[in-house]
């Protein structure tokens, strides 16, 4: 690769701003300064640095995140601000993206990488990657809506859900419960709750495949997977 291709990706500025770098010796390869921002470097065999700090290269970025309501599952929006405005500028620079999208007002888990193939391994129908979702419902719960979900409900437009499994947790007026759904329909668990005449009033959720929300994340904090999370994501069958 490129040093300057290279530098750039790492967010030291653009081409323009790497050659400047570079003319000032700001940056050494295996402990010599270079000025030619046309070498080509493996940076995996090779060390990189600028101003004596070691460039650990990345090509793809992988973050957990505990999304806050009132913000979006987007990489830009006009009028809301959206996941990806929470990040720091350098991880921003990775150009990453939410893998499926929460509601506006659903908080929890949400993966953001720049990792197109893993994004599409989890998030396509043929994969059935369970979603765990924490809810309370304006109305009371019953059996018969656990058995409802387990054989799949039909929605609002006519299309029947795959099946869902549907745990009470607590069943009153305000009923409290765990669903596990395969899918990621347009407001879905919204939906399938509305198709059995309860509304829900919180929603966060708690894992997506292997992956599992971190309890530490306060709202609108993230963090970047550790090795064995990403390889449970990586290595589903």
């Amino acid at each position: 690769m490129r040093l300057d291709k290279l530098l750039s990706n790492m967010g030291y500025g653009s081409r323009k701003e790497v050659k400047l770098l570079l003319k000032q010796k700001a940056v050494t390869v295996d402990g010599a300064y270079v000025k030619d921002a046309a070498l080509h470097v493996d940076p995996e065999k090779q060390e990189v640095s600028v101003f004596g700090e070691r460039v650990n290269y990345t090509e793809f970025v992988y973050f957990m995140m505990n999304k806050p309501p009132g913000v979006i599952s987007a990489t830009e929006d006009l009028r809301d601000e959206t996941v990806i405005d929470l990040l720091e500028p350098l991880h921003q620079h990775f150009q990453p993206f939410p893998v499926g999208r929460l509601d506006k007002d659903t908080e929890g888990l949400l993966l953001i990488t720049n990792d197109g193939s893993l994004a599409h391994n989890l998030l396509s129908p043929k994969k059935h990657v369970p979603k765990v979702y924490y809810a309370q419902i304006e109305g009371i719960v019953t059996e018969e809506d656990c058995e409802k979900f387990a054989q799949g409900v039909e929605l609002d437009d006519g299309y029947e859900t795959k099946p869902g499994e549907l745990i009470i947790l607590k069943s009153a007026q305000q009923s409290e419960i765990e669903l596990t759904i395969q899918e990621g329909k347009f407001h879905q668990v919204k939906r399938m709750f509305e198709a059995v005449g309860k509304r829900v009033t919180y929603l966060k959720r708690l894992s997506m495949g292997n992956l599992k929300l971190d309890d530490s994340l306060k709202l609108g904090e993230y963090r970047e997977l550790t090795a064995e999370e990403l390889a449970c994501l990586q290595n589903r069958d």
